[in-house]
């Protein structure tokens, strides 16, 4: 029980912040630290940032702000990164506030847009901002939730649009994964919007312990109330690696492709395991992360096949009734392609999998039921870790590495602080659990370190598209617009950057300045003395190399014309001197090696080494057919009439001969220019050069330091300069005004939206029918997962491969001209998907177009609904005319069937 003395600074905190007192009475349980002061700040008129961990409750700030929206008769925009989200944010307010006070508004859905709580994705948000949308009047909070997804290398630059973009009345809410930079992100924040608060929570609310499931047995990470790691799986890592070193040293010798894996003499644990000891432990419910779909449902097959049940008869009858009613609206006939009733049974006995190969729907039932309880263990990749909330008490990696597409690559830290997050319930589990599974090669140490460190750094993906500058000069004019982007947190990174560098620069410019007064001379410009005096030394240094060059070749064409009886000095080595040649060798692949007698009776074969210069034969003698090299009688005789032979001649007395060369006229100009000028008459010019000389080396290394920090100061505004570039060679931009394909430029949004204009533009798609205007659309969105194995497109008719072709050729040009001004934002279309989308479109059965799209049914859908969006798009821009028909009845075709259903429960 309180005091008097706290029940009074209470009353008196209640009296300061009423909203927040109110607030905090709708909740059973008390609010955090880290909550009451982020709503404290808000209700100030603060902005406001709060990082914390997964399940610590940071989205209470969220619903506070709309709250406060709702009290101050004021709009407050709920935003998300993904429509899921969305769906399930606008089922939670419609029961707290009553439907009618809240609406929703994604790429499926738009309920009740006027209300004064709308849901919606981020990229709604942005193009109402763009579009001077009416429904922003009145705004007075707008929460972004799970910001820290503008470091999306896809789709980050949206969050930064809306930050940037929105009025300076409006109260941004940042909720935010725990990240190391986050007073850098706040910093910014409160650059571009005003006074910001940030707030940092990095204490889960619910404990965390860390295990390693070896068999059937679970270890603790770490020994008990400590950070030292576990000395068991020390030990069991060092018997294995031990293990290993003995059975490399005892199997055969022959070479195994590919190297042979690590084996371990401890059993990984199987989906059977896991299940059984989760279980067996009371650490049910869990969500088993495995980065692949496949391993996702064949844990899932496994696990029926062994006849597992994790649930009561009464959970079984609850599940079955709800997935019966979520499924009601698919058609009878696509049940089975679309494994219902597999999926029926798992899930009924409490087990599912979860990834984006699967029927929406399927997935909104394991969402909805994981979150009841009903369900026991979810199967899932790691997109699941990103999406709605499905907490549990305890989180299994199946292992820490993952193939991303290109590779297998490590788990980051921050990608096992996102999946372990999930554990631990708050107001349910007391306790969360992590648990990762025994693999051969594991490192325990390595899983510490991952536990560890809970934080990973949030970096800018932001860049200029040709959407966004279309819409920002429209709005402000191209310098306003310039001077936006430079606010970007994207130039906010490279600047804090640049700061480093800049002291850098600043400290050697400073070093340069002392060096240069220590060099000056009173008799003239000594710098001026030291160009001279470099360019001399660097033009004979060049000339000298070129000389050394030049003898080299000289040398071996002088090798290369040598005879069996010539007599040569050989100009350098350990046998210079007089020699006569015995095999010239100028066969060899690598050089000619000539084998030589000197004249002190050795007999050796010589390299390039040895004939720095060329050598010219002095006389030719001849060599007895008799001559042994290997008799050292024969040596000593040739040898003796080598002497006699050459005694003669001036050349043997003489050193070798060199080539002289004429000196290179600009050479005795600047020695001319150096006699001649005042400083070289100083009595301390050699300590005047030593200190310029100093300067000199400086400068130029600092000149790297500068150009990098010229290369990111402005580099934002640099590259919005060369898309603006682009839009004014293709006559969308002129100058500050937006022209009419401009302004059609406007409404189209995506990694597209040059293409989607400009065969707009060109007419490509005039004449085709509906279902031929979706198929080739479909080459704007679809992408193959595996691009280089991808089989070359079908073309359902004449015309679709026509208009495919032209669409190819106009890319290209596309593609050309932005190469020219530095930039590669368009993808190449890729029609790998049009033959599918013609059939769907034809009215054919599910089961043949997935076969004809070689996918499964969620990845279809998503496919599909990314190509509704943009025949949305094409619809609207095309104006009024026989084109925008065909596209609304390209909308009515694609929307059918399992792609018609659009939840908003999820």
């Amino acid at each position: 029980m309180s005091t008097p003395a706290e029940q009074y600074a209470r009353f008196r905190e209640d009296r300061k912040h009423p909203h927040v007192a109110a607030f905090r009475d709708l909740y059973p349980f008390g609010l955090d630290d880290f909550q009451l002061r982020a709503c404290k700040a808000l209700e100030e008129g603060h902005g406001v940032l709060v990082a914390a961990p997964t399940g610590s409750g940071k989205t209470l700030v969220g619903e506070f702000a709309v709250h406060l929206s709702l009290e101050t008769n004021r709009k407050c925009f709920y935003t998300t990164p993904i429509k899921a989200l969305s769906n399930q944010k606008f089922s939670d307010f419609a029961e707290r506030y009553g439907a009618e006070n809240v609406g929703l508004l994604t790429g499926d859905n738009t309920i009740n847009g006027e209300a004064p709580i709308v849901v919606m994705t981020t990229e709604v948000l942005r193009n109402m901002i763009y579009a001077n949308s009416p429904t922003l009047k009145g705004l007075g909070h707008v929460v972004m939730d799970e910001v820290h997804y503008l470091a999306d290398r896809f789709r980050g630059a949206v969050w930064e649009e809306v930050i940037i973009g929105l009025p300076p009345s409006v109260s941004v809410v940042s909720l935010s994964a725990t990240v190391s930079n986050v007073e850098e992100f706040g910093a910014w924040l409160t650059e571009v919007r005003g006074d910001t608060v940030t707030i940092l929570e990095e204490k889960r609310p619910v404990p965390l312990h860390q295990h390693v499931l070896v068999g059937r047995k679970m270890f603790d990470l770490f020994e008990p109330g400590t950070t030292e790691v576990n000395h068991t799986l020390e030990q069991m890592a060092r018997d294995d690696a031990q293990w290993n070193r003995a059975f490399a040293k005892n199997r055969s010798r022959r070479p195994e492709k590919g190297g042979r894996r690590p084996r371990s003499r401890h059993r990984t644990p199987d989906r059977i395991d896991i299940v059984m000891k989760l279980e067996a432990e009371g650490l049910l419910p869990a969500i088993v992360f495995i980065f692949s779909r496949a391993g996702c449902a064949s844990a899932v097959e496994q696990c029926l096949a062994a006849r597992l049940n994790l649930t009561t008869p009464e959970e079984r009858e609850a599940i079955e009734a709800h997935v019966d009613a979520a499924c009601a609206h698919l058609p009878d006939e696509d049940l089975a392609v679309l494994g219902f009733h597999e999926f029926r049974q798992g899930i009924a006995r409490g087990i599912a999998a979860h990834h984006a190969g699967m029927l929406p729907t399927f997935k909104e039932c394991v969402e909805d039921l994981f979150s009841e309880g009903l369900v026991k263990v979810v199967f899932a990749t790691e997109t699941l870790a990103l999406g709605i909330n499905m907490p549990a008490r305890s989180v299994v990696i199946d292992r820490l590495t993952k193939w991303n597409g290109e590779s297998h690559v490590d788990v980051t830290p921050g990608e096992y602080t996102q999946l372990t997050g999930r554990a631990g319930r708050r107001g349910i589990d007391v306790e969360g659990h992590g648990v990762v599974l025994w693999q051969p090669g594991l490192d325990a140490r390595h899983v510490a370190g991952l536990a560890s460190t809970r934080t990973y750094p949030l970096n800018s993906s932001f860049r200029p598209s040709y959407n966004m500058a279309v819409n920002l000069v429209h709005q402000v004019g191209r310098g306003r617009a310039r001077q936006l982007l430079e606010q970007s947190f994207a130039q906010f990174q490279a600047d804090r950057a640049v700061v480093g560098l800049a002291r850098q620069v600043r400290k050697a410019d400073e070093a340069i300045a002392g060096y240069r007064e220590s060099a000056s001379c009173e008799l003239g410009d000594f710098m001026e003395y030291m160009r001279l005096r470099r360019e001399l030394g660097e033009l004979e240094s060049s000339g000298s190399k070129a000389r050394k060059a030049a003898r080299r070749e000289e040398a071996m064409d002088a090798l290369m014309n040598l005879r069996r009886g010539d007599v040569i000095n050989v100009p350098a080595g350990k046998f210079s001197g007089l020699a006569v040649v015995l095999d010239p060798d100028t066969g060899n692949r690598e050089g000619p090696r000539p084998m030589v007698l000197t004249a002190n009776r050795h007999a050796r074969r010589l390299a390039a080494v040895d004939f720095p210069t060329a050598v010219e034969p002095l006389m030719n003698m001849r060599i007895p057919k008799s001559f042994n090299p290997r008799d050292a009688q024969s040596r000593r005789d040739l040898a003796s009439s080598l002497r006699d032979r050459a005694g003669h001649l001036a050349e043997y007395r003489a050193a070798y001969r060199d080539s002289t060369h004429a000196e290179d006229p600009r050479i005795a100009d600047l020695r001319r220019r150096m006699r001649d000028h005042p400083c070289h008459a100083c009595p301390d010019r050699e300590s005047h050069a030593r200190w310029a000389e100093r300067m000199i080396r400086l400068d130029r290394e600092t000149e790297n330091t500068r150009r990098r920090v010229k290369e990111r100061t402005n580099s934002v505004a640099r590259q919005f300069d060369r898309v603006c570039e682009v839009l004014d060679t293709l006559g969308y931009l002129a100058g500050d005004e937006v022209t009419a394909e401009g302004r059609r430029l406007q409404r189209i949004y995506g990694e597209s939206d040059l293409v989607v204009s400009e065969s707009l533009r060109s007419g490509i798609w005039e004449g085709l029918s509906p279902a031929e205007l979706a198929a080739v659309a479909s080459g704007l969105t679809y992408e193959a997962r595996n691009a280089e194995d991808a089989p070359p497109p079908r073309y359902p008719t004449k015309a679709v491969a026509d208009a495919a072709e032209s669409m190819g050729r106009l890319w290209l040009e596309l593609d050309q001209l932005e190469r020219q001004h530095r930039l590669r934002f368009l993808r190449r279309p890729d029609f790998g998907f049009a033959h599918a989308v013609w059939l769907w479109c034809e009215g054919t059965s599910l089961d043949i177009v997935l076969g004809a799209a070689e996918m499964a049914a969620g990845d279809f859908v998503r496919a599909m609904k990314q190509l509704i969006d943009t025949v949305a798009q094409i619809a609207d821009a095309a104006g009024a005319g026989p084109l925008r028909d065909t596209a609304r009845q390209a909308l009515d075709e694609l929307r059918t069937g399992v792609v018609a259903y659009s939840s908003v429960t999820s």
